[in-house]
């Protein structure tokens, strides 16, 4: 099993940049491809971003491309999304999600999940 802690997330404005981090707990973090997903009030959970276990190859959603970038570093044990040029509908809570079988863009692919991190942009 793994646990996952979201963190970074915050106020910030349209334009503007932030780093979220996922730290995850056991020593087996680098056999888990990894993902960010994000959920809006009323909304469904969004795929975000996507990287391999050994990061060697990294996927995105249509309305991140470009201005969001996903990696990791398995020597801490720690994933992360740098969002730039943040828009308002970008706003929602951030959740990190780990699995060892499948990488995907799919909610249900992923066995575990972290608690979230609220990520505000105004305009």
């Amino acid at each position: 099993q793994v646990q996952l802690v979201e963190s970074g997330g915050g106020l910030v404005q349209a334009g503007g940049s932030l780093r979220l981090s996922c730290a995850a707990s056991g020593r087996t973090f680098s056999t888990y491809n990894m993902a960010w997903f994000r959920q809006a009030p009323g909304k469904e959970r969004e795929f975000v971003a996507a990287i391999n276990w050994s990061a060697i190859s990294t996927y995105y959603g249509d309305s991140v491309k470009g201005r969001f970038t996903i990696s990791r570093d398995n020597a801490k044990n720690t994933m992360y999304l740098q969002m730039n040029s943040l828009k308002p509908e970008d706003t929602a809570v951030y959740l990190c999600a780990a699995d060892t079988a499948y990488y995907g863009t799919k909610v249900g692919e992923y066995d575990y999940w972290g608690q979230g991190t609220q990520v505000t942009v105004s305009s």
